[in-house]
């Protein structure tokens, strides 16, 4: 579909803005049938419909015997009633059981049928069998340890709705009625690009100027951790020609649906992602800088391009991330993620309705909205409290890999007092 963002203004965009142009430009990936084994953190691309009742007819929840309430109303442990047994019910049997008379009683196993004319199950930790007869001491109210037919859900409702991710439960849920496998939408594929002459591979040797390269291994494992497929990283020198080269491969080469670039999308001398994207490979620009911090300089577009076996073009996506390790971080946790989830066909969580009260001081520049990373404690009475990391700065990793929250500092305000409430986003790298 073709994109009708205003491209035409200079000025920033706020933070609800930005994310909502990236939502509204994504597009969802197609659809597959995935075996129950590899399901597991997929996005559902239907709703789960209950293919019959379930339960499907009524059984035990409980090892125990099946009686009619009348015989042991008067039941108690200084009184047991004795009734003589007439059979067993396993689980899986396929006959309904005998038709319980007055004085009698049926085994019945956890998950068993029970007949229509049992009216109770008392567990057996209640009852002592021996030589066919069975002494209760206790009594039963109707329905009790039996499971009705369809009392968790009836043939043809919904049971879940398309869009949620297939965690160890709702793949359970699938697998009881029947199905072995199941349409989720497919995970995109994401490739990251570097750039930066100064950057060295972890476990080389370091010159003077030089930096080790953290953003392709914080990024591909910022990926990896949203169940996505490992994602190729690519480096590229300083020069607008090797950058091109890079975006080339992943799009074309790697198929990328989505790539994240880190470092050049500034307005630096050697810079050159913005210009490579738009002027030589043609990206489609929807936004440029955004008025938060970290993460000013962020660059989102999109290429409506065909894949190498000349199919129908297909969306892709392209993040250009600030090169300051906390910056890409934090970005992708606020723009790239939404876009990848909202790609498999995520359902739009609630927005964030976290609030805590501050610990320390804290002041800013008015014009910004701020991410200020923040540790999260709860008080004796329940209240919810954060804490600034120490290291603040969008160089600084080991605050960022201390914190559990952003704490938002609104682009207005300049000073937030210790005690004020603030507006909290969870700072969560899983789906």
């Amino acid at each position: 579909s073709k994109c009708d963002i205003d491209l035409g203004s200079s000025k920033m965009l706020t933070y609800d803005e930005a994310l909502q142009q990236v939502l509204q430009t994504v597009q969802r990936m197609p659809v597959e049938k995935v075996e129950l084994e590899r399901i597991l953190g997929r996005i559902l691309a239907e709703s789960i419909r209950a293919e019959f009742d379930l339960p499907r007819f009524n059984n035990s929840a409980v090892d125990g015997f099946g009686v009619l309430i009348s015989d042991v109303a008067q039941a108690s442990t200084d009184k047991p009633i004795k009734l003589n047994l007439v059979g067993t019910i396993h689980a899986g049997d396929r006959a309904d059981g005998p038709a319980l008379k007055s004085g009698e009683t049926v085994k019945i196993l956890t998950g068993a049928t029970v007949p229509p004319s049992v009216e109770a199950v008392i567990m057996r930790e209640y009852c002592v069998e021996e030589s066919g007869i069975v002494a209760f001491a206790t009594n039963a109210e109707t329905g009790e340890n039996v499971r009705r037919k369809g009392d968790e859900v009836k043939q043809g409702e919904e049971v879940l709705p398309a869009g949620i991710e297939a965690s160890p439960p709702v793949v359970g849920l699938i697998a009881s009625f029947g199905h072995a496998k199941f349409p989720v939408y497919q995970q995109p594929r994401v490739a990251v690009v570097v750039t930066g002459d100064e950057l060295v591979k972890p476990g080389g040797a370091l010159e003077d100027g030089q930096i080790f390269e953290s953003n392709s291994f914080a990024l591909a494992a910022a990926v990896k951790a949203l169940g996505l497929p490992d994602c190729r990283t690519i480096h590229a020198r300083d020069d607008r020609e090797a950058t091109e080269q890079a975006f080339l491969l992943a799009l074309d080469d790697q198929q990328a649906d989505v790539i994240i670039s880190a470092g050049g999308v500034s307005v630096g001398e050697h810079d050159y992602v913005k210009v490579v994207l738009e002027q030589d490979i043609g990206v489609t620009s929807v936004f440029w800088k955004i008025a938060i911090k970290p993460g000013k300089p962020v660059f989102f577009g999109f290429i409506d391009r065909p894949d190498r076996e000349g199919g129908k073009p297909r969306r892709r996506i392209i993040f250009g991330l600030p090169g300051n390790p906390v910056s890409a971080l934090v970005t992708f946790n606020l723009f790239v993620k939404p876009a990848l989830m909202a790609m498999q066909g995520a359902l739009d969580g609630p927005k964030s309705g976290w609030f805590g009260s501050l610990e320390r001081d804290m002041k800013k520049k008015p014009g910004r909205l701020d991410f200020v990373r923040g540790i999260l404690s709860c008080s004796p009475e329940g209240a919810l409290n954060v804490l600034p990391t120490r290291g603040q700065d969008s160089h600084m990793l080991s605050g960022l890999a201390k914190a559990d929250c952003l704490i938002q500092f609104p682009a207005d305000d300049e000073r937030l007092s210790q005690g004020q409430c603030v507006r909290l986003e969870r700072l969560d790298w899983h789906s």
